[in-house]
């Protein structure tokens, strides 16, 4: 059959590029980027050339929306501070099959995006990471150290974790974009994400990828001790959320172990002596132990709360459709 198909001319023919057939958004929000911007704009436009440009300007107070208008992006403003906000505008206002998201200071490679977009369709992935190589090299200290400790704390509390948590150049599908209920109002938005594809299972992948240093005249926005706090916050919250009864047992067990602690010395003299010394310390121990197991049954209750959320969230995240493939 096949070599009669060969003779007759009527092979079937190869695939279509996944980036010719599938409507892709860049988006890039932006800080202070006037250096860096027209660059970072033309870089990926030469890697997809079929892409639409966003850049979301969040109250620059230089001319990165000039510079990015100029160079031919579609530029719009948010005007409260903060990464969070700019990502919840992004993904409500911008219609696209794929959204490739980056940052506008040149350090992500932009010749990289069109594996991060083939990697998605192939692999029917509703969001890909670009795990950033050697960023211990070019970035302040303490961060390849911080971004460990964070994927480490991401893994022992929701089980699984991500190379690079703190990436922000990734691609998402349609349904994760406009299904993912952003929260997050600063730079603890990739933990956010990361969250939330943990926790309704949607599939992800992370791939390598080339990580650069800024260009002259560019600088970091992230503050290391006050973000870095901000995201720990923001993990413990969405760990309650999440796993509230691992919260809040957790809780409960510090509260029986102070408990017991202050009172097995009064328990040893009352059985020595049949004598209650130190009354206020067995107030507070009492007090400890019914706090114990008012937070243990806040747990399970609140469990069986988060387990309906998360049914519903994972039934509107398969409503939205299907993750980007060859046969769409």
């Amino acid at each position: 059959m096949s070599l009669e198909k060969e003779r007759n001319g009527n092979q079937s023919p190869a695939r279509p590029s996944p980036l010719l057939t599938k409507k892709v958004a860049i988006l890039l929000p932006c800080l202070n980027e006037a250096a860096a911007i027209a660059q970072v704009i033309e870089d990926f436009r030469n890697a997809l050339p079929e892409s639409e440009i966003f850049v979301y300007d969040n109250s620059s107070t230089d001319d990165t929306a000039d510079i990015a208008s100029k160079a031919g992006a579609l530029v719009r403003k948010e005007s409260a501070r903060g990464k969070g906000h700019v990502v919840r505008r992004m993904l409500g206002e911008v219609d696209a099959d794929i959204y490739l998201m980056a940052d506008g200071d040149g350090t992500y490679d932009a010749a990289s995006a069109p594996r991060l977009v083939r990697t998605m369709i192939e692999g029917s992935f509703d969001m890909v990471v670009g795990a950033r190589q050697g960023i211990g090299a070019v970035s302040r200290t303490g961060h390849e150290f911080g971004n460990r400790l964070f994927n480490w704390l991401l893994m022992s509390f929701f089980g699984h974790g991500f190379k690079d948590l703190f990436s922000g150049y990734r691609v998402f599908s349609r349904r994760f974009a406009k299904t993912f209920p952003v929260s997050a109002k600063g730079f603890e938005i990739e933990t956010e994400m990361c969250v939330h594809a943990l926790e309704l299972g949607i599939p992800v992948c992370e791939i390598s990828l080339p990580y650069n240093d800024r260009v002259a005249g560019g600088y970091s926005k992230l503050r290391t001790y006050k973000d870095g706090l901000r995201i720990l916050l923001k993990m413990l919250l969405m760990l309650k959320d999440v796993r509230p009864l691992f919260f809040f047992s957790t809780i409960s067990v510090a509260f029986f172990v102070f408990s017991i602690g202050l009172a097995m010395p009064i328990l040893i003299d009352y059985l020595e002596t049949g004598f209650v010394p130190r009354l206020p310390t067995v107030i507070l121990a009492s007090a400890l132990g019914i706090l114990g197991f008012i937070s243990l049954t806040s747990g399970i209750v609140l469990d069986s709360v988060a387990r309906g959320n998360r049914q519903i969230k994972r039934m509107l995240f398969l409503m939205a459709g299907s993750a980007p493939r060859y046969d769409d």
